[in-house]
């Protein structure tokens, strides 16, 4: 079977790095037009996507209106890859010692995100009566996250919910809309941090609760991003798929 996106325009979110960056040139490679979206602007030094194929624009995806003058300068999209998000530098405290600015932080770029990107590009494909909607969640929403970080795990969870619900008011539309959720993949400077925090002790006991005795990698994440934006995924929504190498 092979996916092949031709003609097809795609808005990938987080495309500066890690797992983002990974999807957004997959589907370069496989005939997409790509729009690369991430906080920080190559012009300032900050993370971007290597390939030159992929079109560069920075936004703060938190903030509504940023978020619709994206779509409306960029649009309109055939598929939405939400993989921007993450901890936000944060490492997991006790919950007396979370401040407010740091809990909406996490939900804001990871679940509100989620929210008015489908808000924007939700219009053109209704239009059209087509779309795809990929949402990169985390095990931490299904389970407890390994950060230990609240907001991190009720703001994957909350994604996870969100897929479902829009799932279903998109579906008569021909939108469909499902989530990600990569289990432990050393994809960029946090998680690479957090690898290492464990120790080598850690690091084994993490490997034994694997299945495949393997953590993920960028293009196992990616590999799954593709078939679901595919047309072979036509009739597959409001699921989240676990890409973690067996729990």
């Amino acid at each position: 079977m092979k996916l092949e996106f031709a003609g097809q325009r795609i808005l990938v979110t987080g495309a500066g790095h890690g797992i983002g960056r990974a999807i957004a040139r997959d589907f370069v490679e496989a005939g997409a037009e790509v729009v690369g979206v991430d906080i920080r602007d190559p012009a300032d030094g900050g993370a971007h996507p290597a390939d030159a194929r992929i079109r560069f624009a920075r936004a703060d995806l938190t903030v509504k209106a940023e978020v619709v003058g994206l779509v409306e300068a960029q649009g309109p999209f055939d598929t939405l890859v939400h993989s921007a998000g993450g901890v936000c530098g944060q490492v997991g405290r006790p919950l007396e010692e979370v401040p407010e600015a740091d809990w909406n932080a996490i939900l804001g770029v990871n679940m509100s995100a989620a929210f008015w990107l489908t808000q924007a590009v939700a219009p053109a494909m209704k239009a059209k009566g087509a779309g795809r909607i990929v949402m990169i969640a985390s095990g931490a929403g299904l389970g407890v996250s390994l950060t230990g970080i609240q907001a991190y795990a009720a703001a994957k969870a909350g994604e996870i919910g969100l897929t479902r619900q829009l799932a279903h008011e998109l579906g008569p539309f021909g939108v469909t809309v499902n989530a990600v959720a990569p289990g432990f993949v050393r994809s960029n400077p946090t998680s690479e941090a957090q690898w290492q925090s464990y120790g080598a002790q850690g690091q084994a006991r993490l490997l034994e609760r694997i299945a495949m005795r393997r953590l993920g990698t960028v293009d196992d994440i990616s590999a799954a991003v593709m078939f679901l934006a595919s047309a072979q995924a036509s009739w597959i929504t409001g699921q989240c798929l676990s890409v973690d190498g067996g729990k």
